[in-house]
Order: structure tokens, then sequence, then C-alpha cells
């Protein structure tokens, strides 16, 4: 038992910082720029960032919460732009930052110089003269106001004089990974967790415990499972480990709650989570787990990984997620926790979490019923008593201090009675006293939380909550306080498992399913819509369903407590329905049903609390007829209701913010009282094909009104109010048939910030009032085909980043356009057009400083069309020339250092580039397809940095540079279409060469043959050639995966192929090609057998139809092939070679059938795909493999028969497709096959089965086998 000493202070557990960094910068001139992209950066990096993103910066004082923000951050990254110092805000932030530092451990300050000179921000000059000019202006008179000028002035030059980054010279992304990486190595130290050590009891312990079974010093990749019951504490030691060694990593990835997340998003799901972390971008990789676990060992078999994946119940979690440890690169560890020890025993080393000690568990119980305060002696023996009644389990400490925090000892002793006094020993009867001390309210916000919202996002639950109960937001807290929720660094809503499954131990305990007050899944709203009895209890339905569902219209009408439900899913439900059901609850405050199947809504349905209301996908022709009062109503989805004509009157809903009505295809009108909505943010009308009738909106709120595609609707809306400054603000109409704009729209919209004119036919010029619109950001006027000029104060934009005027008959951009030093994003096309009228642009004179890309394809320029300095863009990335008609490129085009993608496509009559050219240091990718340069300048080799080149179908060129070779970096070289007679024998020198294109070379007659010494190469493409055999060295290609052999008809023989390959597009009408294709496919699988025997490869490829080589064909869910007499031939006999057309299936079973039923069983074994495609192909594609008699065969079960005695093979596909099989011998000219006479009277024919058809026969398709 835990002595008294126990109850001192815990305050050496609580550590000084609570976040990492803290961001200072002016937000008006970085947040949406190099700020929001650092801030990205850091976090997903892990590291814990303070970024203040709802600050007015308005007034002198900063909030109590920034002062502590600052004090508890342990890094300040002060973001200095020209405007910062005009900003008193950030001014006193600074001050408080350099206060910070000088204290003693004190903080850490890295100043930033985001386009300032350092010397402006340390002698207060140029941008911050002004500044400074006026603060002392407004102070002159003011002694304390002139100290506090004073002060700033010194904070700024003790700043500036700091080590930091100037982010004025070179690439903004690269200098946002060196400060992010400088901080990952330097700060996020191994000694302590920021985010997670400040409340562990007895970490220390289990980080020793957990490195001593990691062995981070070993350069091998392990599993490290983490076991215990529930509470016991896994997770938090997990991320206490994970925060501790996640430096050492490439990249490191916690994966929390798969277990729940599996249920709600599939699997795949979390792979591209995974795949998003580690690979530090996110996006969806794969849409299936099959192509998952390819894509993940594909991406990450060269990386040294951290990956931790939380809470697994199911082998398929960790077999799709971290399946083998060939997956991940040396070093990698993989940790997983679990309360299933069979999972991992396998294949991972255990670390059985034990229950805390006495003293520790004395130290957790007081941190959390005490905080920081010591306790009376008069708790001793209460305390006591709890600890014992734990037995040690951190969850049940936790919630049951939080539940006795600052009650009086009367309250303690009947708290403590209760624990103790349960009949029933299970934790989560003992966790249900923490639920019982809750307040009514309370008690249904916490159930709602553990029923639904664990894990959705904090903001979205905090609105549903909102809407049935106004102190939502004290409620959360008091939640909080008791430990029965908590927010995660990612702003969700999240909750123990353990007191998850309490709250839906509390309902289930509500008899059965139709007299629960919850409902959360599909099973159990069956069980309602088919039981009416006891329906009147229910009070939320929400789920997610992945089916068709069954509807009852009573059981519905008699859920008159119903307050919540939420009906989501993607599968098309049944036909509409005439009428609408009798009644929905009024009691509604958040109506969500996905695919609503009936055409109207309950005449009665009055729900006065409605907030939400998601019907995307109804049935619905309207949603009321007459006016009805809602005024807590916010948002309304009826997005792809495609039989909706009219939309309900909005004046009984002044609070509404979000009107979504994208391609409601019937939709004519938009009722006029929508111009009383005035808190209206976004507007979605997009695709709105039949909408004639739009007359009024009021955009004082709004920030997105989107009319693309309404080709019916000719008159833009009047417009009330005016559009506030602040966030962006968009106003899209591209390709609607709106005929103008009208001109006082722009004069009253200073704010808009984005505006889409695309595809407006009728449009010849642009006012010049819309240079009146100071705030815009985006300008995009494509694909206006009579659009003949922008107007000459285009400059005036000030705060323009974006402008796009493709096709169009523009040929002069006026002069003013340079003046757009914020510009970053330029592109002109021009529509040709018969008087032969050229392109000119302006000479740059020193602007457009902020330009990072620049597009003038096809705009018929010729020499002098381009500004001789175009040389002095210093912050271009990305030139696009592709299409223009000059003979020389300007000179100075080589002094554009900051350069990475350069695109000159179809330039006919350019005929050489600068001599030069090997000077842009930056470059990463070149094209220079369709071209007639002879040849290339030697200096293209010096290119270092490039990644990518394309010199197809340039006809005129013979040869490539000797020193190619030299490309370091390159990973993708295409060739296609030239004449070269032979290529440079340094190519086989590119290390880094990914990809490489040869396609349509008819003099190439042979490959080097050190080929195979390229050792990245993925992709082959030699397609279209007139090759008769290949380098044998191919086989060598250890990371080859796709080969492209189509129209090589003079090919007669193939090299062994590389492990890797799963990809041939070729000739397959060619006999003699399948042959020796499978010859190969046969060396491969017996590679695979000797470790695996139930693995097959599969290769893949583009094929009209079966090929004719595999004589046995058909279509159908699987194929009998009634073998020939003497089929075996123990040294000849390589196996079944089959293929099929569809798309991809993970898995084919295989009987081997024996000729006397009655002695001999089946041999049957299920094949799994060992190399399924990373690719989601959406089209049909033909799959080939071999299922290898080895694999099959079982002599132990064989009672001394050979294979010859089985007479059929049998092969399951699991869904209908073509096929074709084909038995394989080493030598088919050796064979003496016999036909079988006995049992089977056709010669060797083959079956297919279908659903619900007769079995089809079929005979080979040629003579033979």
């Amino acid at each position: 038992m835990a002595s008294s000493s126990s109850f001192a202070s815990n305050s050496q557990y609580f550590p000084r910082w609570k976040y990492v960094v803290f961001l200072s910068f002016r937000g008006e001139d970085t947040r949406k720029t190099f700020t929001g992209h650092l801030y990205e950066g850091l976090k997903n990096r892990g590291i814990l960032t303070f970024q203040d993103d709802k600050r007015l910066e308005q007034g002198d004082s900063i909030p109590e919460k920034l002062m502590k923000a600052i004090e508890k951050s342990q890094i300040a990254l002060i973001v200095f732009s020209r405007n910062y110092a005009t900003s008193r805000w950030c001014l006193n932030e600074l001050v408080k930052i350099m206060e910070c530092k000088e204290e003693e451990n004190g903080q850490t300050v890295i100043p930033i110089f985001y386009d300032v000179d350092p010397s402006h921000v340390r002698n207060q000059s140029e941008s911050f003269a002004q500044a400074f000019a006026k603060h002392e202006s407004r102070y002159k008179d003011d002694v304390e106001g002139m100290q506090k000028v004073q002060g700033w002035r010194t904070a700024l030059t003790a700043a500036a004089n700091l080590k930091g980054y100037d982010i004025r010279d070179g690439i903004e992304s690269e200098k946002i990974q060196l400060i992010v990486d400088y901080i990952s190595s330097k700060f996020c130290k191994s000694d302590y967790s920021l985010s997670f050590l400040q409340d562990v009891v007895g970490v220390n312990a289990h980080l020793e415990r957990l490195k001593s079974r990691l062995q981070i010093e070993i350069n091998d990749v392990r599993i490290v499972g983490i076991w215990g019951i529930g509470g016991i504490g896994k997770t938090t030691i997990a991320k206490a480990i994970f925060d501790t060694l996640s430096h050492q990593f490439k990249a490191a990835c916690f994966l929390a709650n798969v277990k729940e997340n599996a249920k709600k998003n599939k699997l795949h799901f979390l792979q591209n989570t995974l795949l998003s972390e580690l690979l530090r971008k996110k996006d969806d990789y794969v849409n299936n787990e099959y192509d998952g676990k390819c894509m993940i060992q594909s991406r990450l078999s060269s990386m040294k990984v951290l990956i931790v994946l939380d809470d697994i119940d199911h082998g398929d979690h960790l077999e799709y997620l971290a399946g083998d440890v060939g997956w991940f690169g040396n070093g990698s560890r993989v940790i997983v926790t679990t309360r299933n020890k069979h999972l991992i025993e396998k294949d991972a080393a255990i670390y059985e979490v034990p229950t805390l000690p006495d003293d520790e568990a004395m130290q957790l119980f007081n941190q959390h019923a005490f905080k920081k305060e010591v306790p009376d002696e008069c708790f001793k023996k209460f305390s006591l008593e709890v600890v014992n009644y734990a037995k040690g389990l951190p969850l049940a400490l936790k919630v049951w201090g939080s539940t006795l925090h600052k009650k009086g000892v009367d309250k303690w002793k009947k708290i403590v009675d209760k624990i103790k006094n349960k009949s029933n020993s299970e934790i989560i009867e003992k966790l249900k006293i923490s639920y019982d001390g809750l307040e009514p309210e309370e008690q249904i916000i916490f159930l709602d939380i553990a029923c639904f919202f664990r894990g959705d996002n904090r903001e979205e639950v905090m609105r549903i909550v909102e809407s049935y109960d106004s102190g939502a937001e004290f409620i959360f807290d008091v939640l909080i306080d008791k430990s029965l929720v908590f927010i995660s660094k990612y702003d969700r809503i999240e909750m123990h498992d353990l007191i998850e499954d309490m709250g839906k131990y509390i309902v289930k305990m509500q008899k059965d399913s139709g007299k629960r007050s919850r409902v959360w899944n599909v099973e159990d709203f069956e069980d309602v819509m088919m039981d009416n009895m006891g329906i009147m209890a229910v009070e939320a339905i929400s789920f997610t369903y992945f089916k068709k569902l069954s509807f009852s219209k009573e059981a519905i009408k008699n859920m008159q407590r119903l307050r919540i439900l939420s009906i989501r899913g993607s599968i098309p439900q049944r036909d509409s329905e005439d009428g609408s059901i009798e009644y929905l609850s009024n009691n509604l405050c958040w109506f969500v049903w996905h695919e609503y199947p009936w055409k109207l809504l309950p005449e009665n349905f009055n729900p006065r609390r409605l907030v939400h209301v998601d019907l995307r996908w109804s049935s619905l022709h309207y949603l009321w007829n007459e006016t009805k009062q809602f005024l807590s109503l916010r948002r309304i989805d009826l997005s792809g209701s495609k039989s909706l004509k009219r939309t309900p009157d909005f004046k009984g809903m002044p609070n509404l913010e979000y009107l979504d009505l994208e391609k409601c295809t019937s939709l004519e009108e938009v009722h006029p009282s929508l111009k009383y909505c005035k808190k209206l943010i976004k507007l979605n009308l997009c695709e709105c094909e039949s909408l004639e009738r739009f007359p009024y909106v009021n955009v004082e709120s709004l920030e997105s009104l989107d009319l693309d595609v309404c080709y019916s609707l000719e008159k833009f809306p009047k417009i009330s109010g005016i559009m506030k400054q602040g966030t962006t603000r968009k106003i899209m109409t591209s390709y609607s048939g709106i005929r103008e704009l009208p001109l006082s729209f722009f004069d009253l919209q200073p704010h808009l910030t984005v505006l889409h004119l695309i595809g407006m036919e009728n449009l010849v010029s642009l006012p010049s009032r819309i240079c009146k619109s100071k705030g815009l950001v985006k300008l995009s006027v494509s694909n206006c085909s009579k659009l003949e000029s922008v107007p000459e104060e285009i400059g005036d934009l000030e705060n323009l980043e974006e402008l796009h005027v493709r096709d169009s008959l523009i040929s002069r951009p006026p002069s003013s356009i340079v003046q757009l030093n914020k510009l970053k994003s330029l592109a002109f096309q021009t529509i040709t057009s018969e008087d032969r009228v050229y392109f000119v642009f302006p000479l740059v004179n020193k602007g457009l400083l902020s330009l990072e890309s620049l597009d003038l394809s096809y705009c018929n320029i010729i020499d002098g069309g381009l500004p001789e300095d175009i040389g002095s863009l210093s912050s271009l990335e990305y030139l696009n020339l592709s299409g223009n008609n000059f003979e020389h490129l300007p000179q100075s085009i080589s002094k554009l250092g900051a350069l990475e993608h350069l695109i000159l496509l179809d330039c006919k009559r350019l005929t050489q580039l600068p001599e030069d050219i090997g000077s842009l240091s930056s470059l990463k990718t070149l094209f220079l397809c369709g071209n007639n340069f002879e040849n290339l300048p030697q200096s293209i080799s010096k290119l270092g940095a490039l990644e990518y080149l394309n010199l197809s179908d340039c006809k005129r060129l013979t040869q490539l540079p000797e020193d190619i070779g030299s490309l370091s970096s390159l990973k993708m070289l295409f060739l296609c279409g030239n004449k070269f007679e032979h290529l440079s024998r340094s190519i086989s020198q590119l290390g880094a060469l990914e990809c490489l294109g040869l396609s349509d070379f008819k003099k190439l007659t042979q490959l080097p043959e050190d080929i195979g010494c390229l050792f990245s190469l993925e992709d082959l493409n030699l397609s279209e050639n007139n090759f008769e055999h290949l380098p044998q060295s191919i086989s060598k290609l250890g990371a080859l995966e796709y080969l492209d052999l189509s129209d090589c008809k003079k090919l007669i023989q193939l090299p062994e192929f590389p492990q890797q390959l799963h990809t041939i597009h070729a000739d397959w009408s060619n006999n003699s090609f399948c042959n020796s294709l499978f010859q190969n496919i046969s060396s491969l699988q017996h590679a695979i057998c000797s470790s695996h025997s139930s693995s097959l490869r599969v290769f893949r490829s583009w094929a009209e139809d079966i090929p004719s080589w595999f004589k046995y064909q058909g279509m159908g869910t699987s194929v009998s092939v009634n073998l020939p007499k003497n089929w075996y031939v123990s040294d000849n006999f390589l196996g079944f070679a089959v293929c099929y057309s569809g798309k991809r299936i993970d898995y084919i079973t295989a009987h081997l059938i024996p000729l006397c039923d009655d002695v001999m069983s089946s041999m049957t074994q299920e094949f799994a795909f060992a190399n399924n495609s990373i690719d989601s192909y959406d089209w049909d594609i033909i799959s080939f493999l071999l299922v290898p008699l080895g694999g099959l065969w079982d002599a132990s079960n064989a009672n001394g028969k050979s294979p010859n005695d089985y007479g059929i093979i049998s092969l399951f596909f699991g869904e209908e497709k073509k096929f074709g099989v084909h038995l394989l011998y080493k030598d088919e000219s050796e064979l003496h096959i016999g036909i079988r006479k006995n049992r089977y009277e056709e010669e060797a024919t083959c079956s297919s089965s279908k659903k619900q058809r007769p079995l089809l026969q079929l005979f080979p398709t040629s003579p033979g086998l």
C-alpha cells in the first residue's frame, strides 16, 4: 500500500513547455502563404505548434490565452514581413517573446525574414521606419506610449540580431523544409514527450522495457506488440515511445484507434492515412485494401519508418497495414497495441503492460483528485481504498480521481462506498459511477458522444449538440474535466475504449433495441423498422450504410422523441416513392438522410429547433410549400436531388449559412426571398442546368457563390449588401449562360477575392471597373473566345496572385501587367486568327517580383515577342512556351535561377537551345519533344537537378551528348519516335532513372548490353521497335515493374524476367511469344513457391481478347478442364497457364479432381496473388498467371497415386470472367499424350459455370492438348 509520502506535490511531472513552437506573424501578410505552409509543415512532422488563426490583430492588448501560449512554447518563430511593424499586436507579442527569451532556461527565438531585409528590421528603416513614424505620431503626447514604442524598437533590434532564416533568396518550399528539419532534429529530443509525458506516471520504466525490445541500434526491421487489458495504458505508452523516438526516423506515423476507424471508414482509408503521413503528402493513394498492401510495400520499402498501430483487434489490421517486415526499409520499427495477444504473438516481440505498483497508482490518483494541491489528511483513508479497488488500472484511477475532484469528505465517502459495494466487479460497471455523477443534461451529451460522435471533428459535434442544448460548451468542459472525453491534436472528440464501451453498455441496458434511446448500427435500425414496439424511446439514430435499407413508415411515425436522425451512405437505394411518410419527429435538430426515397416531406413536419438538413441525392420535388419558421436552421444540402424543381421560401430562415443545390438538374428557380438570408456564407448552384430564375442574393456574409455550368441562367442575380473584408470571397460563373456582370457590381465589392468567368462566350472585353476590386486575388477569364483585351489598369489590382486568360483573342497584354508584384501565376493562350496577329509580351522592367508560373503556350509568338529581360523573373519556377513560332530564345532565359520546369513542346522553328542552358541549376523538368533540334548543347549534361527529360519526336536529332550519364538526378527519360541508330553508352550510368521511353526507334536494332545497370528502372517502354532479341542483362533490372513490348513484331525470344515485373504489354497473337512468356513466368513462380507455395505471380496487359494460344477458353465464375491421358510428365510439365479478362481479383482456388471419386480425394488450394498491382484500373485488362502443380499437389495425401490419376483441373475465380487455360510444358515436341476414353468421352474439354446457367461444354480452340 502507498505511503503518505505519495501525497506530495507532483509538480516535477509537469514540464515547462506545452508547445514546441509559437508562430508570431502578421496575418494579412503571410497567413495564406508562407506562414500557412510553414504551419502545415510543422504539423505534418508532428511538431506541436501554436498558431492563433482567429485573432483580429486590433488594439494593444493581447489576450491572456495568447500570453500563456507564448510562455509555454519552447521556440518562437517570428515571421518578419513588410507590414509586421504596422501591427501593435505583433509588436507587443514580440516584446513578450523577447522577455521569455531572457528568462533562465528561456525560450529559443528564431527570426524568419520573409520579404524584408534583416537590416530594415534591425534599424527600423524602409517600411519599418514608416510604421514607427505612425506609432510615434500616435503616442507623441503620451510618455507611457513613447516608452512602449521604444520597447518595440529594442525588441526588433534584438530579434533581428539573432541567427535566423532569410527567405528572400532561394525556393520557399525548400526553406520551409530546412526550418522544419532543424526544429525536428534540434528540439524534438528523446528526453521527454511534449504532448504526453506531462501527466504520465511511471512512464520511464515502460520506456526502458520497450526500448530493450525495440533495439533501435540494430539495423533490421522489427514489430513490437504492447499487450494488456483495456485501460492499462497501452495507448499512452505507445504515444510516449512514439514522441520519444520519432525524430530518429525518416518518417513516422501514429495511427490512432485502428479498430474504430476501420469500422467507420474501411481499411484502405487507414492505408491512405498511413501513406499520407509517411510520404508527407496528403492524398487518396488507393481505393481498396489490396492495392494498399502493394502501395505500402512499393513506396516504403526503402524508408526507415516508425509506425504505431494503436488498438488493433483483427488479423486484417496488421496484415493490411504492416503485413511483412519486408514492406519497410532497414531500421524500421512497427509498434502495435492490442488486447488480443494471439494477433501479434507470431510476428512480434511482446511487451505485456503490468498494472501500476501501489506508489505510482497513488501518485496518478492524486494528480486527478487533487491536481497540484496538497490534500488534507482526512482524505488519506479514502484515497487508499480507491487505489486498492482500482487494482493498478490507470484508467480507473484517472476517472475516479476526476470524479472526486473538488468534492467534500461526505461526498467522497458516498462515492467510495459505491465503488466498494458494486456487486459486479467488471471495470465497466465500476466506471459507471462517473456517469452516475453527471447531471441529466451532461449524461445525454456523454451518451451521444459515446454512441455516435467519437473521432468526429470537435466543431461539427459542438454544432450538433448545441442544436438541442445551448449549454453544450460548458458540458464539454465538464466531461473533459472528469476525464470522460478529450480533444485530440487534430481537434477531434475522443474517449478511451472502455469509456465508449461503458456508454454503449448503459444504452444496451435499456432492454431490446426498440426500447433503447440510441441506435448506432444498421442491424439495430433494421430491427427497429421491423418491430414497432417501444420505439417511442428512440431519441437518436446515426449510422453509415453499405447496403440497401428497408424503411417502415409506421415505425418512423412512432419515433416522436427523435432529435438526431443521421442516415449516411453511398449505396443507391430503391426507386423513389410517391407521396411522403406521414410523420417525422418535430423534435429533430439534426436531419441527415442520404437517398431520401420519397418525393415530399410530411406536411406537418415543423421542427422548430432544426439546425441542419442534409438530404443529398434525395427524390424530393420540393421541401415544403408554405413559409415555415426555422430560426435555428444553418445548413441545407440538397445536392444531387435531380427531381427538385424549386426551393422553399427563405423568409423564415434568417440564420441560414450554407445552401448546397449542386447538380439539382431539374431546378428552375431560386426563391427571391433568398435576399433576406444575410448570414449566407456559401451558395452552391453548380451544374443546375435548368436554372432560369435567380433574382436576388445577399452577399454581406457570402464567401462563395458558384454558378458554374448553369447553362440556362442568362442574367446575374441582383446583389444586396457589400462583401466583408476577411476570408476568401469567390464568385464563379464559368460555362454559365450569363451574358454580362452588372458594372455597378465591381464598385460595391472591393473585397471580392476570387472571380471565375471561364467559358463566357459573349464576353468581348473586361470592364475597367473590375480593377476597383482591390481585394481580387484570383481572376480567370479563360475560354472566352471573343475576348480581345483586358483593361489597361489591370496593374492596379495590387493583391492579384493568379491571372489566367487562356483561349482568347488577346495579343498584347497591357504594359501595366508587370506592376502586379504579388502575381504568382500568369497564363495566356491565343486562338489563332486568319490575319496572323502575333503575341507580344511587354518588357519585365524588374517587375512581376513574385511570379512563379508563366504559361505563354500556343500564343503565336515569333522572335521579339518574348521580353529580352525575361531572365529577371527571379521567382519564376515554371515556364511554358510550347507551340510558338520563334526561332531563338532570349539569351537571358539561362539566368532564371529559380526555374524548375521548362516546357518547349512543338516549337517547330526552334533549332537550338542557348549554349549556357546548363546554367539553370534548379531545373527539374525539361520538355523538348516535337522540335527540330539537330543537336543539344553539351552544357545540358550539367543540369544536376534535372529529373525529367523528354526528347520524343525530335526527328532531326540523331544522338545524345556522350556524357548524358552525368545527369545524376534524372528519373524519367523519353526518346520515343527518334532516329537514333545507337544510344550513348553512358545512358547506363543513370543510376536514378526510373522510367525510360524508347518506343518507335525504327533504326535502333539493339539495346546496350549493360542496360541491366539501371538498378532503379521501374518502367521500360520498347514498343514499336525492330529488336529480335533483348539483352540478357534485363533480368538484372531488380526494380522493373512495367515492360512494354507491343508491336515488336520481330521479337522472337525473351530474356529471363526480373522478380518485380508485373505488367507486360505485347503482341499476344504471337504464339511463340506467349510460350516464351510463360516459360519466364514459370521460373519466377518456382522462386516464389520455394518459400510461399500458395502465392502466385500475376502479369497484366491490355489485349483485345483472350489470346488464341490458350487452348481452352470460355466464360463463367469457374472453369473445369478434362485433362488428357498421361498429361503429367514429371520433368516436362510446368503448370497450368491461366489468363482472364476483367477487373482484378485477389485469389484463385484450384481443385485437382481424381478419376475415381470413391478412392481418392481432391487436391485443393487457394492461391493468393503475391504481386497484386498497385494501380487501380478502371478498365478491363488481361491477367496472366501460372498455377504450378507443386503448389497444388500434396504427396502425403496422394496414397501413392500420381498426378495422372487425376483427370480434371477446376479453377474458381469468384466472379464471372472470360478465361483461357493452357497446359504448359518445357518442350511440347517431346510429348506423347494419349486420349482418355473411359470416364471422359471428349479428348480434352473445358466447361465453364455461370450463375443460373447450364454448364457450357467447350472444345480446344486449336489442335493439340
